[in-house]
């Protein structure tokens, strides 16, 4: 270990010492947070040995952001997390201005994590042409929490001449006794692409070819996630740079993925979006060892302090990861829901009686609930749940939408989707975070919240339905 390893690890542990991971007015109950400080992108995710690993951009020392580390979390069960600290650290010459985003790849006997070293070059670069170093780095583990050397495995120089110094979040997978990356990129003249990259031994990769579309879909594609699902294979990106429309493409920044053809090329005609909230950004998948594809997305949004904020800075930290969400096929279509074991944090649950379509419950702001509607028959104009004026869902006309009181959504006002009927709803709400899942998954809405009241007075009016409410615990977090 460095001496500048040791500084950044014994500082670190000052700050994180009197971090507590559930004391603070909008603490989470069952999502993962920042210790302290900023969180971002998931990183390395995987099943290996026995446990779920979820690796996260971290910045420990400014809840703006600044300086990136990776921190990590494991558990047994999805439900119940370790906070095991610092995984890694910007220390090398490869990483000196950031340990950015990637992923991880769990073998038998060792766990291996792909990621980006950041190197800006003081001077007067725009650092997207020139001044920026972004190498492809790796480092090994038997036991999943401490790593070996970083090596470089991709130098910056020998990235193909035709993309910019925007190259990043190398994805990694095996397929057929052989190894392959993908990573996001921005091609000059401003076009988002994914470079592909394979290798026999993870030490040693050739560049094989680019995957973008016809015309430009946005100036830069990243956190890259290349996968097959139920027989079908789909690349899934993070682009920067689309016009943004009233039914989609409503964020700053979007992702979403592309089912891939046969040839492996994707069209920006059949791009679809992850999910039209307005916390939700770089996801990743994995898979466990049941075989199941998880998906955890980022719950937050670059660059949208000018729009909204969150107000969980005051308390020190910042962002979320969503839950873990099960992944399937369905007519094309990818559908999204929250793991099964997050049900063993449900208490006490009521039965809500739709007699005179409508019902009305309170329920506590420091303890998260699950509402989940099904079988449900429209007989009004529209169908409607609100959480005490804090937050409202409304269906009609084939439109779902969320909106947000001022106070409660901090700059948030509305966000939409087109949904050509409403079978299903479930709500996970938290103390400061809500995601809301339609038909199953089909759409799903994550947005951060922030009421301002103790309890809230939920109703849900509009059509008939079949309803369940229960209270959870909170998932225990220990460090």
């Amino acid at each position: 270990m460095s001496t500048l390893t040791k500084v950044l690890e014994r500082n670190i542990k000052v700050i994180e010492k009197n971090a507590n991971l559930t004391e603070g007015r909008f603490r989470l109950g069952h999502h993962l947070m920042p210790p302290v400080g900023w969180l971002n992108d998931p990183n390395g995710l995987c099943w290996y040995k026995g446990r779920y690993h979820v690796f996260f951009q971290y910045a420990p020392f400014d809840v703006e952001g600044g300086l990136k580390f990776w921190g990590h979390y494991t558990s047994e069960d999805l439900v119940d997390w370790k906070y095991e600290g610092t995984a890694l650290y910007p220390d090398s010459p490869y990483d000196c201005h950031g340990v950015y985003s990637g992923s991880a790849l769990a073998e038998s006997e060792k766990l291996h994590l792909f990621f980006t070293g950041n190197v800006k070059i003081d001077g007067d670069y725009d650092y997207i042409n020139e001044g920026r170093e972004t190498s492809t780095l790796h480092v090994e583990s038997e036991d999943g929490i401490h790593f070996g050397d970083k090596e470089e495995i991709i130098s910056f120089e020998k990235y193909p001449e035709e993309f910019t110094c925007h190259i990043r979040d190398p994805k990694v997978w095996k397929e057929n006794d052989r190894y392959f990356m993908v990573l996001g990129g921005r091609l000059k003249g401003d076009k988002g692409a994914v470079l592909v990259y394979e290798s026999e031994n993870l030490k040693e990769w050739k560049f094989k070819h680019i995957i973008t579309t016809p015309e430009a879909f946005g100036y830069m594609w990243e956190c890259p996630d290349y996968f097959e699902l139920d027989g079908k294979k789909f690349l899934s990106v993070s682009p920067q740079g689309l016009k943004r429309e009233e039914f989609r493409f409503q964020n700053i920044y979007q992702s979403g993925y592309f089912p891939v053809k046969e040839d492996g090329s994707v069209d920006e005609r059949d791009f679809r979006e992850w999910d039209m909230g307005f916390d939700f950004y770089a996801p990743q998948t994995f898979t466990d060892n049941s075989g199941r594809r998880l998906l955890i997305g980022w719950m937050g949004m670059p660059d949208a302090e000018e729009e909204y904020t969150n107000k969980t800075i005051d308390e020190g930290w910042q962002h979320c990861l969503t839950v873990p969400r099960e992944l399937r096929v369905k007519d094309g279509k990818i559908f999204q829901y929250p793991a099964k074991e997050l049900e063993r944090l449900r208490k006490e649950k009521t039965i809500l009686d739709d007699e005179k379509s409508i019902v009305e419950v309170r329920v506590a702001v420091n303890e998260g609930f699950d509402l989940l509607i099904e079988d449900i028959a429209v007989t009004d104009r529209s169908f409607q749940i609100s959480m005490g004026g804090q937050m409202l869902f409304k269906y009609e006309n084939e439109i779902a939408e969320i909106g947000f009181s001022e106070i409660a959504g901090a700059g948030r006002n509305k966000r939409k989707a087109k949904v050509s009927e409403l079978n299903n709803i479930r709500i996970l709400a938290d103390t400061s975070a809500v995601e809301l899942y339609l038909n199953d998954g089909e759409i799903v809405f994550s947005t951060r919240y922030y009421p301002d009241r103790e309890d809230l007075q939920l109703k849900v009016k509009g059509g008939k339905f079949r309803g369940n409410l229960w209270n959870l615990r909170k998932m225990i977090f220990t460090k």
